[in-house]
């Protein structure tokens, strides 16, 4: 089911599903249709349908919960390990430069863990386990920050100019002989 509000069922709504999906298996065990089970259970009846034919494929492991959809597939460990792998930087795994884009780490995870993430999902991960976004700021090498600051506080106050004080009537909002 899709909720609109990115909410979902809890533990235990999943659990109520469950059961009356199981509830389901007996009476179609026992022969009823689909119609009779929709009835009873109080269900739509193309619920009934998508359950008998996931019971007829896969028997009652086709009706059971398949848990919450945003479960991480990555263990405790396996997190400790990759959060152990980023730390270290992605030169040591073979890309050019030191930044760590989703794309790499969506990469990465799928190279240690053989398990498949989207850009999102990753993102998701991350942001789950206390790792935040953050931009490189891009400076050159050769910046001397001590020079720039002599020349913000020394040269640009003489390059802006002086600043002209207001004085009555010389607002520039006023329109020639508006007066």
């Amino acid at each position: 089911m899709r909720y609109a509000q990115g909410g979902g069922l809890t533990d235990a709504e999943r659990a109520v599903r469950e059961r009356i999906r199981l509830q389901a298996v007996v009476r179609f065990e026992a022969g009823e249709t689909n119609r009779e089970v929709a009835a009873a259970l109080r269900v739509s009846e193309r619920s009934v349908e998508r359950w008998r034919r996931a019971w007829r494929e896969r028997g009652e492991a086709g009706v059971l919960s398949q848990g919450s959809p945003g479960r991480s597939r990555l263990s405790e460990t396996q997190i400790a390990r990759l959060d152990r792998e980023l730390e270290r930087g992605s030169l040591v795994h073979c890309w050019a430069d030191q930044r760590w884009t989703l794309a790499r780490i969506q990469t990465l995870i799928g190279r240690i863990f053989h398990v498949s993430y989207t850009v999102e999902g990753t993102w998701c991960l991350l942001k789950r386990h206390g790792w935040s976004r953050q931009q490189p700021a891009r400076r050159v090498i050769e910046r001397d920050d001590d020079a720039v600051e002599v020349w913000r506080k020394e040269t640009w106050p003489w390059v802006r100019g002086p600043r002209r004080s207001a004085v009555p009537g010389s607002s520039s909002r006023t329109r020639p002989g508006s007066r």
